[in-house]
């Protein structure tokens, strides 16, 4: 078949989160990579294909031993994929291979970390849906990598919420829907008032331009058939009730 004849094909997109380690030096660096060390002995593999992030805003350009603190964190076999709160420009960071950023990422709380001689305490079950009863509001992000996100409200243009189950909004959905972020295909987008910019499921996506103008502005859903995102008006079932 001619090249010109061939099918475009399908681009598949994936959201997949990681938790991100951040380690925030602070002088004496000495004394704090001894203690570092201690942690480490302690919890030997806590760091082991962890990506960490080296934030360096407790620390100037001027802090004794900042030239020798990357070498020494590498040299532990900690995995710096990110630099922040300093400047490349500093003298001391200058043999430093200074790794590019990322874009956003948000702050959730301190690791504990576990000691290897202490038992392994079970984790409870994560939710599977989490339900937000106020307006996702332009910029903001919104994920649950482990079930649905139920909002009993509206999204915002510009807002993008993403599940790795499905999403159910009771309200006008304006913003970005990402759905079976994980490989899940039977996952769906249901909207009460459906004004997407973006709907996505297990990596097939379609734009604005691409819904149906008959369901913009109208109660649907989103599914997942053939590699193929459609869709569909929400109608509510009959009812079968009888009369009294």
């Amino acid at each position: 078949m001619p090249d010109e004849l061939r099918p475009t094909p399908k681009i598949r997109a994936r959201g997949r989160s990681f938790l991100a380690l951040v380690l925030s030096p602070e002088p004496v660096l000495a004394d704090w990579l001894a203690g570092l060390d201690a942690q480490i002995a302690r919890s030997s593999t806590f760091f082991a294909g962890k990506p960490v992030i080296l934030d360096l805003s407790l620390l100037d350009a001027t802090t004794e031993g900042l030239a020798d603190l990357y070498p020494a964190l590498r040299a532990r076999g900690i995995r710096i994929i990110g630099i922040e709160g300093g400047d490349a420009s500093w003298p001391a960071c200058a043999a430093w291979d200074w790794p590019a950023g990322f874009m956003g990422g948000r702050a959730s709380g301190a690791v504990e970390i576990p000691d290897d001689a202490a038992p392994v305490q079970p984790q409870p079950p994560r939710a599977s849906s989490m339900i937000i009863e106020q307006p996702i509001r332009s910029g903001q992000v919104i994920m649950n990598p482990d079930g649905d996100i139920i909002i009993v409200g509206s999204v915002g243009s510009g807002a993008e919420v993403t599940a790795g189950g499905s999403i159910h909004v009771y309200g006008p959905l304006r913003g970005r829907a990402i759905a079976g972020m994980n490989g899940q295909p039977d996952a769906r987008i249901f909207a009460h008032s459906m004004q997407a910019e973006l709907l996505a499921i297990d990596g097939y996506y379609i734009t604005a331009e691409e819904i149906d103008p008959r369901y913009v502005e109208k109660p649907a859903q989103i599914i997942l058939s053939n590699d193929t995102l459609v869709v569909q008006p929400l109608v509510p079932p009959a009812f079968s009730g009888r009369k009294s």
